[in-house]
């Protein structure tokens, strides 16, 4: 049974939020992306969707989490690792709209939503337990993410995939009350003297967000912004919905996605290097 540390875990809160993993089938980077098998630190391998959906049981009560897909494959996959699974229309256009439409469908009440996405395995459970915890304290919040302090390596990193033509990771902006300004698949911001730049924040793909807000965002048709960058986040801006950021520590191994096959290796590296078997 997975261990769960947070006081989420209090009967009376566990009742107020649910974790949703979206998972599609087709993706246009990576067909088939969410059954790939990752190996651990023991080299027993499992599939993305099954390492994601571990890593939402870290930090999540499992009774709370679901996986939400529209793939007969992923389902059945699934099912058979022992996670609640909701069937969701193929006409979703993100993980975000595919979130409210399992809400729906599953008749799931919690007020708080959290979105962890299918292909982030190396989500830490404190980013996890942090997210619900803040935004049950806060009711006032409509949308809140993690997001983790570049160092100079991943930042190195985060350059080269880009000048390779590589989509990488999601880089972020903030107010100065922690609110997000701008989301881009590119480093930003634009920093010319590497010794003397700002803080470079590196957003995890996990999100909370108010019952209300997610229906309101699902109702929204996609913004100009969202379309080219590629951003589900930025119908949320765009709309006048601010996003509070909340930053966490970088973990071992760092906080990498599996967008590409040559992500892999990446990713097995950390589950090695965290001892995730």
């Amino acid at each position: 049974m997975l261990r769960i540390v947070s006081d989420t875990t209090c009967p009376a809160r566990a009742q107020e939020y649910a974790v949703i993993i979206p998972a599609r089938f087709g993706s246009s980077r990576f067909p088939g992306k969410p059954l790939v098998a990752l190996r651990g630190a023991s080299g027993q391998a499992k599939s993305l969707i099954e390492r994601s959906w571990e890593a939402a049981c870290r930090g999540a009560l499992a009774e709370n989490v679901w996986i939400a897909t529209d793939d007969n494959r992923i389902e059945e996959a699934a099912r058979n690792f022992g996670a609640q699974v909701v069937q969701t229309s193929p006409a979703c256009r993100n993980g975000t709209e595919r979130c409210w439409d399992a809400v729906k469908r599953a008749g799931i009440t919690a007020q708080v939503i959290v979105n962890l996405q299918g292909d982030s395995p190396l989500t830490p459970p404190v980013a996890v337990e942090m997210l619900i915890d803040t935004m049950l304290r806060a009711p006032g919040m409509n949308v809140a993410t993690p997001m983790v302090r570049c160092s100079t390596a991943m930042v190195d990193r985060l350059i080269a995939d880009d000048r390779a033509g590589r989509v990488g990771g999601t880089t972020v902006v903030c107010d100065i009350d922690m609110n997000a300004l701008y989301f881009s698949k590119r480093v930003i911001p634009y920093t010319p003297d590497r010794f003397a730049q700002p803080p470079i924040y590196l957003h995890m793909g996990l999100y909370g967000y108010r019952r209300d807000a997610l229906e309101v965002y699902a109702s929204l048709a996609p913004s100009k912004l969202e379309l080219v960058e590629g951003l589900e986040q930025l119908r949320f801006l765009q709309t006048g919905i601010p996003i509070r950021m909340l930053e966490v520590s970088n973990p071992p191994g760092g906080l990498w996605e599996i967008n590409h096959p040559t992500d892999i290796v990446t990713v097995e590296a950390a589950l090695a290097e965290r001892s995730i078997h």
